[in-house]
């Protein structure tokens, strides 16, 4: 009992220390969440500064190469910054009210477009038709006469009917400091979160390499290096994505603008700039823009066909921008998946609002780079990042596993439009297989999926036999017929189902080469039957396929074999995807070394040209 209480201790301390762990990453996560959320008030702020900050550092450090002084430099650079936005904001705000000021002028035509829907009168519907034209009618009315000026008229018409004034009580009048009172909270709390951005923003830009250095000593004098380059690889890719997001934003404002302009909406370089501002805000920031212009369309025009064809101008920008170009440009400079971009906006608006909404990119973008270097954080790479986890082969080898041979075709597919056949076999297909040899010597794969798995890549290589020879490979081509001895070369598997299927793809691209090969089932490789045909031609050349992990050992025999009976032979040996030292290889086979030696089909195809095609010796030269 002692003994047994001794031998279980380990395993159950295991146990509770992965529980211990699992528990201890909970509530990091739960408290960083929960810290995010509560301190909003704070990070917010800070998120959007070190954002502006990453835009502006380029800027800073151009003006400083003028030799301007640092202070100087930052302080010039926010303030332009700053009348910059202002100035745009003005502009926008000032042709807003002017478009505010025309809508009285629209009043017949958004009163017949309404009238047009025939809307209930009783019901839900009813009550929200009368409540849009009770707006549509306070936005488009005149304004209203003073009451002074009726007091006048009615002094002038003394034959007029009296009618009862109604009496009502009014509150006395809100003093100046009321009104401010009032009036503060909407005006000045954006504004105080604007000047704290704008404060981060300039000690950030004054003490960015103080800050810098406190981050990596934060991390540790030991990992400088791996420190360092997470924050050159963070700031190039948020710069790199504001900068792409700028030009997109920008160039589908002017777009916008342009297409408005020959509809003939009013104020087209106004709602042009609306939306490449808006379009900041992912997913939708587009369709907040669009409703202004669609509806001063629908106000200022007869007809239907304007309003439809903004509709459809923004539906065709954003679906070319969204679906061709933002993929291409953010793929290639941002690293996240385009599912973790709309996680992301999704978590981060939940916790944050509209500004986590417009802070979701930058801030996911620092999260992966954050997983790619520290190891602790790699599941945060790997759920977010746009790389492939899984390689080619494994993909091959689980769709086989799964038993989906059409998507396991549709990926090799894939890999042939940029590789050729023979870099196919080499890097996807064969690692696939050795994969498969694993498992199966470990009996991790049943038989019925082990059958499938072979016959699926067999069925794959008779497909493969008819693409042209551009597609083999990007090699020079073997020499002629004439130059070639009368040899053939014999392609036979060492031991199992996993050789006949890489001896089948060795004897097809060699084939396709110029070769007479043949390649022998693992069934018919019995020693009578392929000694006999290397008996009839003493010139022929024997590949012997091998993949590991067990490959040495009938690779060996099946030499010893051959060597025994035709000690003169030319044996090429070929152990699929080893990558060790060939020459150390080679003396695992004693006395019965082979010829060649190959680990890659690439070589294996040299080195049969080298054994039927030899060199020629040089001359001795006469003195």
């Amino acid at each position: 009992m002692h003994m047994h209480l001794k031998h279980d201790l380990p395993a159950a301390e295991i146990a509770a220390h992965s529980r211990l762990r699992g528990g201890a990453g909970a509530i990091v996560l739960f408290g960083t969440v929960a810290a995010l959320y509560f301190a909003r008030e704070i990070l917010i702020p800070f998120a959007f500064a070190l954002t502006v900050t990453f835009i502006l550092t380029p800027v800073v450090a151009r003006i400083e190469k003028l030799r301007i002084g640092r202070i100087a430099s930052v302080f010039v650079t926010v303030l332009f910054s700053i009348a910059l936005a202002g100035g745009i904001g003005w502009v926008i705000a000032d042709q807003l009210v002017d478009v505010a000021n025309q809508l009285p002028l629209y009043s017949e035509n958004i009163q017949a477009k309404i009238a047009a829907f025939h809307m209930p009168v009783t019901g839900q519907l009813g009550h929200a038709s009368k409540s849009v034209q009770d707006v549509v009618r306070e936005l488009t009315a005149a304004p209203a006469v003073p009451a002074s000026s009726q007091r006048g008229q009615s002094r002038k018409l003394p034959n007029a009917p009296a009618t009862p004034i109604p009496v009502s009580v009014a509150p006395p009048p809100a003093s100046g400091w009321a009104e401010l009172r009032d009036l503060g909270p909407p005006i000045l709390a954006p504004l105080g979160q604007a000047g704290i951005v704008v404060i981060f923003t300039v000690f950030m830009l004054l003490k960015r390499e103080d800050l810098r250095n406190r981050l990596l000593l934060l991390a540790g004098v030991g990992r400088l290096n791996r420190s360092t380059q997470a924050l050159d690889d963070a700031s190039g890719r948020v710069s790199r994505y504001m900068l792409a997001q700028f030009l997109v934003n920008a160039g589908f404002g002017a777009l916008f603008g342009f297409g408005l302009y020959w509809i003939g909406v009013p104020n087209p370089a106004l709602w042009g700039a609306v939306a490449g501002i808006l379009r900041i805000v992912p997913y939708v920031g587009t369709s907040v823009a669009a409703i202004l212009p669609i509806a001063l369309s629908l106000a200022a025009f007869d007809g239907w066909l304007r309003p439809l064809l903004v509709l459809l101008l923004v539906a065709g920008l954003e679906l070319i921008v969204a679906n061709f170009l933002e993929p291409w440009l953010y793929g290639a400079h941002v690293g996240i998946s385009a599912l973790a971009l709309l996680v992301s906006a999704v978590f981060w608006t939940v916790l944050w609002g509209p500004a986590g909404l417009i802070l979701a990119t930058p801030l996911t973008v620092c999260v992966v780079v954050l997983g790619s270097h520290v190891p602790q954080l790699s599941f945060l790479h790997i759920l977010l990042g746009d790389e492939p986890v899984l390689a080619a082969e494994a993909q091959i080898y689980q769709r086989l596993l799964a038993m989906d041979q059409l998507e396991a075709q549709n990926i090799v597919g894939q890999i042939l439009k940029g590789k050729s056949l023979m870099e196919l076999y080499d890097s996807v297909l064969i690692p696939a297989l050795s994969m498969a040899e694993q498992d199966r010597h470990k009996g991790a794969i049943d038989s019925a999926r082990e059958e499938f798995l072979f016959l699926s890549i067999n069925e794959m290589i008779v497909e493969f036999s008819e693409y042209p020879m551009a597609d083999i490979s990007p090699e020079d081509p073997p020499p002629d017929a004439a130059e070639r001895p009368n040899a053939r070369i014999l392609c036979l598997p060492a031991h199992d189902r996993a050789d006949e299927v890489t001896a089948a793809m060795l004897a097809q691209i060699l084939e396709r080469k110029g070769f007479a090969t043949l390649s022998f089932p693992v069934d018919a490789s019995s020693p009578n039957e392929w000694l006999a045909l290397i008996e009839a031609g003493r010139t022929d050349v024997v590949c012997i396929s091998a993949l590991p992990p067990y490959a040495f050992a009938p690779a060996r025999a099946m030499c010893k074999q051959i060597r025994d009976r035709f000690p003169k032979l030319k044996i090429a040996v070929c152990i699929w995807g080893f990558s060790g030292d060939t020459t150390k290889a080679k003396a695992r086979f004693e006395r019965t070394q082979p010829d060649r030696l190959s680990t890659s089909l690439a070589e294996a195809v040299g080195h049969v040209q080298e054994l039927t095609c030899p060199v020629p010796e040089p001359e001795p030269s006469v003195a």
